[in-house]
């Protein structure tokens, strides 16, 4: 039966065009799609998957883009995977982005800062990788956990149905398991985001064994599909000796050496550098990685990563990006971008705020936090110099020693005791001497313990998860009790929030109610509501049926505010977190 025949005998339907017949090897109509009063209505789903949808008027496929790194890991793939990302969406084009991590964990949410920067938390309740909230900041777009992928949830899949028997009588093998379940997960997004373009991030580097499986996954997806419809960007490393003032391709060559072995060569290359690289090194790049010279970009490092973006399009990168993937385009320009950029680059005047933390070695422990405190201060067109100060420190030589002269303190949130006396100390500091104040999760709950402690005169007022005591103003939640796992089992995901009026949450917000994204497992104790409140305490926010405190504020302070939730995980550039707005807004002028 040829495609005009299946199409008529399926739907009664002659070939129109309003329709068209996508056929792969062997099969014909893979799907079927219609325009009636401007809505898409599919028809026919096959085995075989090629994804079309309708776009303006006709019909193309679903493109996907394949993000490896080499030489080094932290060469910035998250933020060239979002800045590509950002750049089409400026085109005109839908698009999805997704995270696949080779490490063994199900996902980031049980490890430490220290190992993986900071947990990244989507509406939908994920626990992801930080390139997440990259993707986010520069799109746009809420994602959801199915945007990251782990080596431990693709094992823990197969093992599970190897034990429920979904295998029986098969040998379960990487090839064709493991892989089918990444091909899987790519086709997914592309159908339930019906994206025009997806965007894949390998996490890792070339050449490290915990990776293998998804590079001969993404090999088998492109040959799937068509080499017309993926494109494989590589980024990679040229680095600059600086005894002898040379840059070196040769990483960039083996890295490319490596990729071939497992049988793909790139069809395009972004070659990091601290300097610019001259042409005569990318003609060499793409000499000796056989990569067509126009796609070989340089990138060089930028005062910041909001920069990235603009570079990539100075160099018209999406417009080869689309050429490449047969994406009939208008060049569009980013200027309301490059002026968000510009505010932020160009402040009027500086504003300096501390992050009380024990992750603070580190500063992507704590990076929407970071990120969210120069949106603010792009809005504001302020310089916000962070001052990283380590709550042990805190607790050692007093908080005088590291607060004093600072316009505004905020702690974010952590887990477990260490340092929490020096959070306090600051929480205090910040309270008696007027200083605007952001608490965050457990930054809220260490705002509860010190007031309750110095003003309630609940002397030994503390969390339960610390221990036990006395006044446990904070508790462990009623439907945590129980729980012994600790992966994946806490309070996640976007939740409601009903702001109580004339506060400062609900000034900052201009409504009543709000949702606003979660990751903890204590709570406010109720019990000591009335006590608080008669102290001075304003319970500014509360779950919808009123159980559960989510913002506190203090009496007679410019500006004490302190969520459970975590406001950092919503701001962007162009549209900073009212509670950072505000917050910053105040520290300017204290």
């Amino acid at each position: 039966m040829n495609c005009n025949n299946l199409l008529s005998v399926t739907l009664g339907l002659s070939l129109t065009d309003d329709y068209w017949v996508v056929s792969y090897g062997n099969n014909y109509v893979l799907s079927f799609y219609k325009i009636f009063r401007n809505i898409l209505k599919k028809f026919v789903m096959y085995d075989k998957i090629i994804i079309i949808k309708i776009k303006k008027w006709r019909i193309i496929m679903t493109k996907f883009i394949f993000v490896t790194g080499g030489v080094v890991s932290g060469l910035g793939k998250g933020i060239a995977a979002a800045s590509i990302g950002l750049l089409l969406k400026n085109k005109g084009l839908k698009v999805a982005v997704e995270k696949f991590d080779p490490y063994l964990n199900v996902d980031p949410g049980t490890m430490s800062p220290y190992q993986h920067g900071e947990v990244f938390v989507t509406e939908d309740g994920g626990e992801t990788d930080l390139d997440l909230g990259h993707y986010e900041r520069f799109i746009g777009d809420n994602l959801v956990k199915e945007c990251s992928l782990s080596s431990g949830q693709i094992y823990s899949e197969i093992i599970n149905k190897e034990r429920k028997g979904d295998y029986l009588g098969g040998t379960v093998q990487v090839v064709p398991h493991v892989t089918d379940i990444i091909k899987n997960r790519i086709r997914n997004l592309a159908e339930s985001s019906d994206a025009d373009v997806v965007i894949t991030e390998i996490g890792g580097t070339v050449g490290e064994i915990e990776a293998e499986s998804f590079l001969e996954s993404i090999r088998q997806f492109r040959s799937e599909i068509g080499g017309a419809n993926a494109l494989f960007i590589h980024l990679t490393l040229i680095p600059f000796l600086k005894l002898s003032g040379e840059l070196k391709t040769k990483p960039t060559q083996h890295s490319v050496k490596e990729l071939q072995r497992h049988g793909i060569n790139p069809d395009m290359i972004i070659c990091r550098s601290e300097i610019s690289i001259p042409d005569e090194l990318l003609d060499k790049v793409a000499t000796f990685c056989n990569v067509d010279r126009k796609y070989v970009f340089e990138g060089i490092d930028v005062d910041t990563i909001y920069d990235v973006p603009i570079n990539f399009h100075e160099n018209e990168m999406e417009e080869r990006i689309c050429e490449r993937l047969g994406i009939p385009t208008e060049r569009k320009n980013i200027d309301k971008w490059k002026t968000l950029v510009n505010n932020y680059k160009n402040p009027e005047k500086e504003v300096k705020i501390a992050i009380v933390g024990k992750y603070v070695a580190l500063a992507d422990a704590y990076l929407s936090v970071s990120e969210s405190l120069k949106h603010a201060g792009a809005y504001h067109k302020c310089k916000v110099n962070i001052e990283w100060v380590n709550s042990e420190d805190i607790e050692l030589d007093g908080a005088d020693k590291y607060l004093t002269g600072l316009s505004g303190i905020l702690v974010p949130g952590g887990f477990g005791n260490r340092g929490i006396e020096g959070k306090i100390m600051a929480a205090k500091y910040a309270r008696e001497n007027k200083i605007p104040y952001l608490g965050i999760c457990l930054g809220m709950q260490i705002a509860v313990i010190e007031f309750a402690r110095n003003v309630c005169g609940l002397k030994d007022a503390n969390s339960s998860e610390f221990g036990l005591f006395e006044h446990q103003v904070i508790d462990l939640m009623e439907k945590q009790v129980g729980v012994t796992n600790k992966g994946g089992t806490m309070r996640l995901g976007s939740y409601p929030c009903t702001l109580k009026e004339n506060t400062l949450a609900y000034k900052a917000y201009g409504e009543m109610f709000i949702d606003e994204r979660h990751r903890h497992r204590y709570e406010f104790n109720n019990t000591y509501r009335d006590i608080l409140k008669n102290h001075g305490m304003i319970l500014a926010g509360t779950s919808p049926d009123n159980m559960l405190v989510e913002i506190i504020e203090l009496k007679d302070h410019p500006w004490f505010v302190a969520s459970q939730f975590h406001p950092e995980f919503k701001s962007r550039l162009y549209k900073p977190h009212p509670l950072f707005r505000d917050f910053v807004g105040v520290a300017v002028k204290n």
